[in-house]
């Protein structure tokens, strides 16, 4: 199902070449200030543009077809759609059987019966992110006012020196090939006691919510995997006083599966994209061979590059949705 949360609902829909991308909220309180100017700052964050990016351009301008009346939310169920105007979908001809390696293509025509719609991935495209960026910036409003996010790219291509990212990209480019990349989200203020042991605890609903970005292959928290390297006496945060504050943070502001009133700390692993220029063997279901592929089309070098305030939205959404119980 393409239906996430139970008291702060969303339901994303469209796809990559479709006529549009968007999203449907239900569980937004009435009353919050919403225009479409208030999607511009995180809308541009996502934008292409920039080095490594997709020359793929959409103008990305949200129109809020339901759930606002007179510059405020009614309550009712929020809707906001965003065209596509920028589709080369003849660039994907060659691919419409010949699979795409470690792309949704193949296993997306076994379960969909071959209906599903190949242009530029359809709706396992990260196109569609656009509309969960904007569910984000919903959800950052439905959120206390002190609570506040920090996000950046840590880590792209093994390289964790941001003055060599440029220097990674423009390597992989000339390749004609890709690179990943780790995105970190830092949450101040949040509220104790959001979440609840095992099934809906506060790590699983975000990394519910994560794993739902496409590229997405790891989420850690705190001190996450390195902490499996480390023994109780250095991981362990001591408590500071009885509100909770830690000394340490390894946990990632999460005990028991329940916020513990400290800064989370998640972090997303992004894997490289799989839409490559370089010539790769594998499987064309039309000759029934496995043959040489070239994948046309405009494709990101790094998706992590944009991928930050994707990550953040996912969070909000995820904190989002504790707080409407």
């Amino acid at each position: 199902m393409n239906i996430f949360g139970h008291n702060f609902r969303l339901a994303i829909w469209g796809e990559s070449h479709g006529h549009q991308i968007g999203i449907s909220l239900d569980g937004v309180p009435a009353g919050i200030p919403l225009s479409e100017e208030d999607f511009a700052e995180d809308l541009a964050r996502r934008r292409s543009g920039a080095p490594g990016t997709t020359p793929r351009r959409e103008p990305d301008v949200p129109q809020i077809v339901s759930g606002v009346y007179d510059g405020y939310t009614t309550g009712a169920p929020l809707t906001i759609e965003f065209a596509n105007t920028n589709t080369h979908s003849q660039d994907y001809s060659t691919v419409m059987r010949h699979y795409r390696p470690s792309h949704a293509d193949l296993v997306a025509y076994h379960k969909f019966a071959g209906f599903n719609d190949p242009r530029g991935g359809g709706h396992f495209s990260a196109r569609l992110t656009v509309a969960l960026v904007a569910a984000g910036v919903v959800a950052k409003k439905v959120l206390p006012a002190g609570v506040q996010f920090a996000t950046r790219l840590t880590e792209i291509g093994g390289c964790t020196d941001p003055e060599r990212f440029n220097e990674v990209l423009h390597a992989a480019t000339a390749d004609r090939d890709s690179v990943g990349g780790i995105v970190e989200c830092r949450v101040q203020s949040v509220p104790l006691g959001l979440g609840q042991p095992f099934f809906d605890s506060a790590e699983s609903m975000i990394a519910h919510l994560l794993f739902a970005v496409p590229a997405v292959k790891g989420v850690e928290f705190g001190s996450g995997f390195a902490g499996a390297r480390l023994r109780g006496s250095e991981n362990n945060d001591c408590f500071t006083d009885c509100a909770g504050t830690t000394a340490t943070n390894n946990a990632g502001g999460i005990n028991g599966g329940i916020t513990n009133g400290n800064e989370i700390v998640v972090r997303a692993a992004l894997k490289p994209t799989p839409s490559i220029g370089r010539e790769q063997i594998t499987y064309n279901l039309a000759t029934d061979k496995v043959e040489p592929l070239e994948i046309h089309g405009r494709h990101d070098v790094c998706v992590a590059l944009r991928g930050a305030v994707v990550v953040e939205a996912a969070v909000a959404i995820a904190l989002a949705d504790f707080l409407r119980q």
